[in-house]
């Protein structure tokens, strides 16, 4: 019988846990994550006129499969790593980079702190595929 309720306890916290190890992540602010991308913008950019550098577009990155955006030279780490750049992937990305994707192109150390992550991605989901902002 102990057995059988440490079974079932252990099951209840685990299914409470969240995934992948991770802590909720904060609720992000799309200014203050335009301030953040600043520091993307040596490589990356967003909008009706962004265009490839040295890393690719990101309209419409959140959702996105990895390595597809077109006319950019993707790492072949990157191009299969099967990834889809949802929230709590990014969020794993941008704290990491090399970790997540070994081999990725990407050689920005990646963001410490959770807020700043939360804010940037908050400020990528206001554009489309097309570079038009579709949220606040």
């Amino acid at each position: 019988m102990k057995s059988l309720m440490f079974a079932l306890m252990t099951a209840i916290l685990a299914a409470n846990e969240p995934a992948h190890g991770l802590e909720a992540s904060p609720a992000g602010n799309a200014e203050a994550g335009a301030a953040v991308f600043k520091r993307c913008m040596a490589c990356h950019s967003v909008g009706p006129d962004a265009k490839n550098g040295v890393g690719p577009v990101l309209n419409g990155v959140v959702g996105r499969a990895a390595g597809v955006y077109p006319d950019y030279s993707y790492s072949a780490a990157n191009k299969n790593s099967g990834l889809i750049w949802d929230e709590p992937t990014l969020t794993t990305y941008l704290h990491a980079p090399r970790k997540l994707v070994p081999g990725t192109k990407m050689t920005f150390a990646g963001l410490s702190k959770d807020q700043e992550i939360a804010d940037v991605i908050a400020y990528l989901k206001q554009f489309d595929a097309q570079g038009q902002k579709v949220g606040p």
